[in-house]
């Protein structure tokens, strides 16, 4: 249920008494202080811009430039009320007269009573940005589910009327179709932001796992680590202290593929193979930060060797390391007696 403040008890008992010409005066003031307070700080623009479909609806999207994801007030008002009817209109301008403005596709009287105070101070509140030359008005997206939810309470709650049970059965399908994939997924994926996403994620990881400067050398793989290595793979220990070129990759596939995505990538770009030579003139953990990529590295090894111990041979570690450490399209052995 609405809950009421005693401010907006107040302020609707006094909007009572104004005249229509009074209450349209005092909502021009408060929209012309409104747009001073945003003229003062510059509007966003959006940096990506799409449609979202979900359904039959199709609702224009944007990607903000602080992030902020945007779906338009004339996409919702269409995929709920399937246009902006004459009705729904005079609501709007209605509301907007007596001082308390709502969305077109909340405007019914009828659902006042379940739109919290919590909504309307904070996702209703409309979103200035701009669209290229355009200052554009929309909503944070996930308002979406909340809209939604306000129409199927009034239809549960029996407050609809006919012609409005359409209206409640588009929000259903919005919300079913919104129960399989967040607004934040849909809106990154329609407007081409994911992968701007994913490209500032790992630039996130990479500042704080890797090292600005190359380390001091220092012996990060225990002894037991490469002694474990050929015993599962049953080769000789070598006695001089060499080891086969093979251990190179194995360590790249086992310990380095299993850092951060992107890690092993970038670690390859800042010690490149010596041409002619194709070894590495410094070592890949050297680069890893001291705060977060040595420790990793270190827990990681730990974990590496506990399971090497109770491997049996080569094949049954890679079992057991694809049990610990799952990756996308791996596919688990049963357990078959």
């Amino acid at each position: 249920m609405k809950t009421i403040s005693k401010q907006s008890l107040g302020g609707k008992v006094r909007a009572k008494k104004l005249s229509k010409e009074e209450r349209s005066a005092i909502a021009s003031a408060a929209a012309k202080a409104r747009w001073a307070v945003e003229s003062e700080s510059p509007i966003p623009k959006a940096t990506h811009m799409g449609e979202l479909i979900i359904g039959d609806a199709t609702i224009p999207c944007a990607v903000l430039e602080n992030g902020v994801r945007i779906i338009s007030e004339s996409g919702i008002t269409t995929a709920i009320l399937g246009s902006r009817s004459g009705a729904s209109k005079r609501l709007k301008r209605e509301s907007d007269s007596s001082g308390a403005s709502l969305p077109i596709f909340l405007a019914p009287n009828r659902l006042s009573p379940f739109i919290t105070d919590e909504l309307l101070d904070g996702p209703l509140k409309p979103i200035s940005y701009k669209s290229g030359r355009r200052t554009v008005i929309g909503y944070n997206a996930e308002i979406l589910p909340a809209v939604c939810d306000i129409w199927l309470k009034a239809r549960e709650a029996g407050k609809l009327q006919k012609q409005q049970l359409q209206k409640a059965q588009n929000a259903e399908i919005l919300m079913r179709g919104l129960a399989h994939v967040g607004i934040v997924a849909l809106v990154d994926e329609a407007t081409g932001y994911q992968a701007d996403r994913d490209r500032e994620e790992l630039h996130r990881i990479l500042e704080v796992y890797l090292s600005d400067e190359r380390l001091k050398w220092a012996k990060r793989f225990p002894d037991v680590f490469y002694q474990q290595i050929y015993r599962l793979k049953n080769w000789k220990w070598p006695n001089d202290g060499k080891r086969t070129p093979m251990v190179g990759k194995i360590t790249n596939k086992i310990v380095y593929e299993n850092l951060p995505k992107g890690v092993l990538d970038e670690l390859q770009i800042r010690n490149p193979t010596t041409e002619g030579t194709g070894r590495r003139k410094w070592k890949h953990h050297q680069f890893l930060s001291e705060d977060i990529g040595q420790p990793d590295l270190r827990d990681h090894l730990l974990q590496l060797i506990a399971i090497m111990r109770i491997s049996p041979n080569w094949r049954t570690f890679e079992e057991h390391l694809a049990i610990a450490f799952p990756k996308s399209g791996d596919q688990f052995p049963l357990p078959l007696k």
